[in-house]
């Protein structure tokens, strides 16, 4: 009786055990790549190259293989084809469960680059030639890490940004491929680069965190969003993400979709000058958020806009995007996002704003130390009903007077400031408004820009605003 008793706690615990527990399948992790992946130039690659940093990071559970082969190219035709050699052959034969490809930066030799021609096809074969497998991975694209070569004939930056990154984003979109920007992530980061071609330990580990990440994240593969919208849609590429245009209530909208969603559909709202400086949504592409828009101009944030965007957003939301969005405002994208969330406290996640127009005086009316835009300045009279000048000296219709309800909403707030900006000067503009935040207990952080003017926006390296983000939406 007893042995039976034995056999039946034996039976009922397996059937609550979860069955990845029981199999404990080992995730196969396999790294293609040239001498980058390879760990050239690290000291002790077998442990610091990043493969072998990223195998650390997930521990048990993952096998990660490095097939990396110093020299090589993508393009069958190049000088050193990853396709002939024993390390490619031994990669299919692993048979692994995610295939990470970091291939191009040799392609960018001069003695490659007759051969363009044949790069979007090599590069869909060798993906083809993983996803053929039986056992059926995840590929991964990733972007070719910034070079600091200045030798034109050789790896060059300049033909790995404007013809190799391409190339591949191009891929990304026709194969419905994951891309992990590794570019970006790199700018500016010249003493990581010892050689100026291969990173460091440390931006080995870079990469391999990175990568971890990518792994880990939770996904929803079957959220379609696009294929919820009714509207007659066309479809194209944003840097490898699908993108619908269609117009909605009479207005020009976009939404570009991750190749997979982070689990509660989160968003962000572009407010303003769509596909500038776009490393920052194209990261939280790659994490699973969604990136929309919705063209308001040039109504500068008033009634008729904030009614616009309430319409969009009640669509969007109701077709399962996140009740809280992220806001993104550049320059005067500034104005149309803070008045919107001013009206809409519980709506917004966070807002990152970029060098934003916080008084509209200041500009486009010019009653500072800035040139105005007296254009701009005459549509906003318009859309303020502003015909007098006691009208113009009484208006409270920017983000500076709305402070208190701004605040309200106790969402984070980022700005990233060029301290030298000569538009929209930051006096009369983002130093106010941080001061009436925080008089009011608001959660505001500024990133100063020393000596910068009002272009470019944006960081090279988008991480500080992109961290800012996942942690106001719980996914740091």
């Amino acid at each position: 009786m007893k042995r039976r008793a034995i056999w039946i706690i034996k039976v009922l615990l397996v059937a609550f055990v979860p069955l990845n527990v029981i199999s404990q399948k080992v995730i196969n992790v396999a790294c293609i790549g040239n001498s980058i992946t390879a760990g050239a130039g690290i000291k002790d690659p077998t442990h610091n190259s990043y493969p072998a940093q990223l195998q650390a990071l997930l521990g048990d559970g993952y096998k990660v293989s490095n097939f990396g082969f110093s020299g090589a190219t993508l393009l069958k035709k190049g000088n050193r084809p990853y396709w002939n050699t024993t390390t490619y052959q031994q990669a299919l034969q692993s048979m692994p469960d995610i295939v990470f490809i970091k291939l191009g930066t040799n392609d960018s030799k001069k003695v490659n680059r007759e051969f363009y021609d044949d790069f979007n096809n090599d590069l869909h074969e060798l993906v083809q030639s993983f996803r053929q497998l039986s056992s059926h991975p995840r590929v991964v694209l990733m972007l070719p890490v910034t070079s600091y070569g200045t030798d034109s004939n050789g790896i060059y930056d300049p033909v790995i940004t404007s013809k190799i990154i391409p190339f591949i984003q191009q891929v990304a979109y026709a194969d419905n491929l994951e891309v992990i920007d590794l570019h970006s992530l790199f700018a500016g980061k010249r003493e990581l680069f010892p050689d100026r071609i291969h990173p460091n330990a440390e931006g080995a580990g870079i990469i391999a965190k990175r990568l971890a990440q990518l792994i880990k994240q939770s996904r929803d593969t079957s959220y379609d969003l696009i294929g919820k919208i009714k509207e007659s849609k066309k479809i194209n590429s944003f840097y490898g993400f699908r993108c619908a245009d269609f117009t909605y209530n009479g207005h020009a909208c976009k939404i570009v979709a991750p190749k997979w969603s982070a689990i509660g559909h989160p968003w962000v709202w572009r407010a303003r000058f769509w596909g500038h400086e776009p490393q920052a949504d194209i990261a939280l592409l790659e994490r699973g958020f969604h990136v929309v828009y919705c063209d308001v101009a040039e109504l500068f944030g008033n009634k008729t806009a904030n009614s616009i965007w309430n319409d969009y957003y009640q669509l969007l939301h109701k077709n399962g995007l996140a009740k809280k969005v992220v806001l993104e405002g550049m320059s005067r994208g500034g104005v149309y996002v803070y008045n919107w969330a001013a009206e809409n406290p519980k709506k917004v996640a966070c807002v990152y704003a970029d060098n934003p127009v916080l008084d509209l005086k200041s500009w486009p009316g010019g009653m500072g130390t800035g040139p105005g835009s007296k254009d701009d300045w005459e549509k906003v009279k318009v859309d303020y009903n502003l015909s007098t000048d006691e009208d113009t000296a009484n208006f409270s219709g920017s983000p500076i007077h709305k402070v208190k309800d701004i605040v309200r909403g106790k969402y984070p707030m980022l700005h990233v400031l060029a301290d030298a900006d000569e538009v929209v000067p930051a006096a009369e503009n983002t130093i106010p408004f941080e001061l009436a935040v925080k008089k009011l207990n608001g959660d505001i952080t500024v990133i100063h820009k020393p000596g910068f003017k009002h272009h470019p926006h944006s960081l090279p390296d988008p991480t500080p605003i992109v961290d800012f983000i996942l942690r106001a939406t719980k996914f740091e």
